[in-house]
């Protein structure tokens, strides 16, 4: 019986429609030179996809044809006529950014679609040390003094009410274009451009913040006149950063748009691009992916709103000098570098603290963890690796100079964020967010209780079922299907990120044939694996793996595709996601057996020593000693049952490998130990 730790998650995978995925297979062409794969199909039916005309709208976009989003959006005519007015008037306009990638991507585009239509513009994004999130009176205030007369707001704004009530009491005219959710009260502005005042139905629905900015300047533009084709493609690159690196839903409008923008990076007209995607090292084979945006362009972004200045960031993307793009590249990857260490080392402290403090998070349902000294600028990056990690809700802050703590928190599907905050508000001095992530703050000696407070919630929303990692998986898939056609039919069906999953594959009890760590500190692992289908092997990467390394020498793994390009030969291997116990070895058949038999004799030699059951639809492995004197049953949690011959107790090892004795005369244990043994003597036969 196998010791191996392994990751601790929760596996659904979709169930499969053989027949539907093999008559859409046939009815399609994604790729020219390949029939398409009934795997392939069977992803598109389960995103919904089922017909041929269905995947071809799917995989070309909306069409050019598409509703004007005045429609839509009741503000955006006299958005236009607000902006036209100071553009003719040449009266100063004041853009109010935020300082993460959607942000700061609304801002650049912003900046360049109005400099370019003749506008006097300037900006400001608040500072996440001193400000936090946007716009406030202080920077009102300092729009008023100098002189700027109509404030745009991008990405944020649709809660500030008292920071517009001023600027309107100053005379300002105020444009808020935001996507976040819509708070009791709506600010005083002039108009209010954000895709949660319009039906949800709409193509339009689903766009980021930067999203709101291109359709106000795209539209600006038309009415304004003349060939504006760069600036359009300029700015379709930048709504193609922003709302991936946000992790906006790539269905509707932003799917097509994308799919468009993601043609033009490569040889993006933004010498800033051009330069972060070459120190990136992103689109070496001659395209952009979203992965590209959203693992290596994506984090350099955010890396400077998190800890440096954004100011880099605008300036990066706005710049006509190639020499400043150089260097501002230079320190966007300086600073994501600093970013990772930073990361590290703290997720390093928050995993001893929390062994050290031996915090029952499974028992809470819930995990808060505090410290001094963290840099709250990347504690919420850190909180989702601890979500993958221990599988519950993570609220990390940070004390802050004045005693109070500064935090982030993300979440599991089961479990909404920001009701959880609402929950505990009267104890909170801000707070924000959605279901799967948040902010707040509050005084340190409120923390006991806010502990106490987001327990119970978690209690009321939560199983112990539910405390592990859900990966959803696509389809079953033979290493043998995993080839070049395969993953260019993949490739035909992106842009693939949120509400648009890229396709997971599993496949079933593969042999772990070598492996290896990899990495700076060995964090990660490199391996191959083989089947009886594909002997010779397909290679894989294990991200952040490195702590489980050695694996099993067999495995169910649940993984998806990437292409390598080494030296210019490409090959596919895979990106571990998941991995557990195999459920059904190729020597054994899983059974259901009757639990009214009598409870054979340990020391029955006549059985076989190991096998694999099922038992009130969980799955087991169980083995017997070669002398017949001890049982151990394992679940693909983790979790191990031991027992001995003649003893009434057995040891039952939990998932952090910690242990405790139990009864196994009590009914769950005795019918468990009962099937097991009866596995073995039907595998025996």
């Amino acid at each position: 019986m196998s010791s191996h730790h392994l990751p601790q998650h929760r596996w659904q995978i979709t169930p499969a429609t053989e027949s539907a995925a093999a008559e859409l297979a046939e009815s399609i062409e994604l790729t020219p030179d390949a029939p398409t794969s009934p795997l392939i199909a069977q992803v598109l039916i389960n995103r919904g996809v089922t017909t041929a005309a269905q995947v071809d709208r799917y995989v070309h976009g909306l069409g050019q044809d598409l509703p004007s989003p005045a429609l839509d959006f009741l503000d955006l005519e006299k958005s236009l006529d607000l902006l036209v007015d100071a553009i003719d008037r040449s009266a100063k306009i004041a853009i109010c950014g935020d300082y993460d990638a959607d942000g700061m991507t609304s801002t650049a585009l912003l900046l360049r679609a109005l400099r370019t239509l003749g506008a006097q513009v300037h900006y400001e994004i608040p500072s996440r040390m001193s400000d936090g999130y946007g716009i406030n009176c202080r920077i009102v205030e300092k729009f008023h003094a100098e002189g700027i007369e109509l404030v745009l707001t991008v990405d944020n704004g649709i809660a500030a009410y008292d920071a517009v009530a001023r600027a309107v009491e100053l005379g300002l005219k105020v444009i808020i274009t935001d996507h976040h959710d819509l708070p009791p009260k709506l600010p005083p502005a002039d108009a209010i451009l954000n895709p949660k005042l319009i039906p949800e139905n709409s193509i339009y629905y689903t766009i980021a913040g930067v999203g709101v900015a291109y359709l106000m300047a795209v539209a600006l533009a038309e009415k304004i006149g003349g060939d504006h084709t760069v600036l359009n493609n300029q700015m379709l690159e930048l709504f193609t950063l922003g709302t991936i690196a946000d992790l906006a839903a790539l269905t509707g409008i932003n799917r097509t748009l994308v799919r468009q923008g993601l043609k033009l990076l490569p040889n993006s007209q933004i010498l800033g691009v051009q330069a972060l995607i070459e120190a990136s090292g992103a689109g070496k084979s001659d395209t952009i992916k979203p992965e590209d945006i959203g693992f290596r362009l994506g984090p350099r972004i955010n890396a400077i709103g998190r800890i440096g200045d954004p100011q880099i960031v605008i300036d990066l993307l706005t710049t006509t000098d190639f020499d400043t793009a150089q260097e501002l590249a230079k320190q966007c990857e300086e600073t994501n570098r600093l970013r990772q260490e930073l990361c590290a080392q703290i997720e390093m402290e928050a995993i001893e603290l929390i062994q050290t403090s031996r915090l029952d998070f499974r028992g809470d349902r819930i995990l808060v963890v505090v410290k001094d000294q963290w840099h709250h600028g990347v504690i919420g990056i850190v909180a989702s690796r601890l979500v993958e990690r221990y599988g519950v809700p993570v609220f990390i802050g940070t004390y802050e100079e004045n005693g109070q703590v500064r935090g982030s928190a993300r979440s599991i599907p089961e479990f909404n964020t920001f009701q959880a905050l609402e929950f505990s508000k009267d104890l909170l001095l801000k707070h924000g967010g959605h279901p799967a992530a948040g902010g707040f703050s509050m005084e340190g000696s409120h923390l006991p209780e806010f502990k106490q407070r987001l327990r119970t919630f978690a209690h009321q929303c939560l199983e112990p079922e539910h405390l592990r990692s859900l990966v959803k998986i696509d389809v079953i898939a033979q290493l043998a299907d995993i080839n070049p056609h395969t993953y260019q039919q993949i490739d035909a069906i992106q842009p693939c990120g949120m509400g648009n999953p890229e396709p997971i594959f599993w496949s079933e009890n593969v042999r772990v044939q070598e492996q290896r760590k990899i990495g700076q500190d060995g964090n990660h692992l490199k391996l191959v694996v083989t089947s009886p289908d594909w002997p010779e092997g397909i290679k894989g990467v294990a991200w952040r793996w490195g702590e489980y390394f050695p694996l099993p020498d067999r495995l169910d793994i649940a993984y998806k595709l990437r292409e390598n390009t080494w030296r210019g030969q490409n090959t596919i291997e895979m990106e571990l996601v998941s991995t557990r116990s195999p459920v059904i070895s190729s020597s054994t058949t899983q059974i259901t057996p009757s639990t009214n038999a009598p409870l054979p004799n340990l020391s029955e030699t006549q059985i076989t020593p190991s096998t694999t059951f099922s038992f009130k639809d969980r799955s087991y492995q169980c083995s017997l000693s070669a002398a017949g004197q001890v049982l151990e049953i394992a679940n693909a949690d983790g979790q191990m049952l031991t027992v001995t011959k003649g003893q009434k107790m057995g040891l039952l090892r939990m998932v952090d490998r910690s242990e405790k004795q139990v009864a196994v005369t009590e009914s769950h244990f005795y019918q468990l130990i009962k099937t097991a043994m009866q596995s073995l003597a039907v595998a025996s036969n």
